[in-house]
């Protein structure tokens, strides 16, 4: 019979390539994940990892294995979750990442609810932008990612369950005394001549697109996934920027005038998770505090 904490060393050693490596990942000796291994080829019945130099390898069995055992592990978490709240023994831990704007906006309100109605629940929080959030709801990783995406790309989330929380809109950022400053509305190819500031990657491939489609390409002289950073130096007058509306409430503009950039460019923020976490109590209940913040 496989074993899950089998399957977490296999993992482990596949994604670290070795023995050792795999070790101090796992908090454990190399001769405890050697002793792992060695129990779950036997169980398997044929090889799964083959020794290239310092490395290893996985064979065609291992690498099937390691196909399933991030659904595996997730689905176990899921049980074992659901049967302890159900039992009584436990109300659940989440753990949950987060884009940084969404760490400082939505995060922190949504969590002082559920420890409030849930004080037994255990919430981690790490911050990763999308994809890579994603990969690591899919690995087995996290139980929740808090994302976003600019338009509607086909199947990109068909395998998740999806909660959609808000539209969230980019809003223009200039320099105090710039020509622009005191506009209602700026179409963004009045801003064509301009030095950018731009922001995460996904943001950056974004404001390239909207550019040019208004006929112009942005000459971006700085990038920086730090928002405070994209603020700090617009305010320093050392260009302009589009960011999402949470950013800049996350941040207080300091020599900087926010203005509304035409055409409207939103952002859908949505909480992720997979079908069998989402009917685990715990991971439930952070996913309804997730949707009531954003409607405060």
């Amino acid at each position: 019979m496989i074993e899950a904490r089998h399957l977490r060393v296999l993992r482990a050693v596949a994604t670290t390539g070795s023995f050792s490596a795999a070790a101090r990942e796992l908090g454990c000796t190399q001769p405890a994940v050697s002793q792992q291994m060695k129990a779950l080829e036997a169980s398997a019945g044929t090889p799964l990892l083959v020794r290239t130099g310092r490395e290893m390898r996985l064979t065609e069995a291992g690498e099937a294995l390691v196909r399933h055992a991030s659904g595996i592990l997730a689905g176990l978490t899921a049980a074992e979750e659901e049967v302890a709240a159900i039992a009584g023994l436990r109300a659940g831990r989440v753990r949950l990442v987060s884009f940084p704007s969404g760490s400082s906006t939505l995060v922190p309100g949504a969590l002082a609810a559920l420890r409030a109605a849930h004080p037994g629940t255990q919430v981690s929080l790490v911050e990763a932008e999308p994809p890579r959030s994603v990969e690591m709801l899919r690995d087995g990783d996290c139980d929740i990612a808090l994302a976003f995406r600019y338009g509607t790309t086909g199947g990109e989330w068909d395998d998740l369950v999806v909660r959609p929380l808000l539209t969230d809109r980019l809003i223009g950022l200039v320099p105090d005394g710039h020509r622009l400053a005191d506009a209602d509305a700026v179409g963004i190819g009045e801003l064509a001549d301009e030095s950018w500031i731009a922001g995460c990657p996904r943001c950056r491939r974004q404001l390239v697109e909207v550019c040019e489609a208004s006929g112009f390409t942005p000459r971006i002289d700085f990038a920086t996934d730090d928002y405070p950073a994209v603020i700090g130096l617009v305010g320093a007058g050392l260009g302009v920027a589009v960011l999402p509306a949470l950013a800049i409430e996350s941040v207080r503009p300091k020599g900087a005038r926010t203005v509304t950039v035409e055409p409207a460019v939103e952002r859908e923020i949505v909480a992720l998770t997979l079908p069998d976490l989402a009917r685990v109590p715990a991971v439930a209940a952070t996913l309804d505090q997730l949707a009531r913040a954003a409607t405060r």
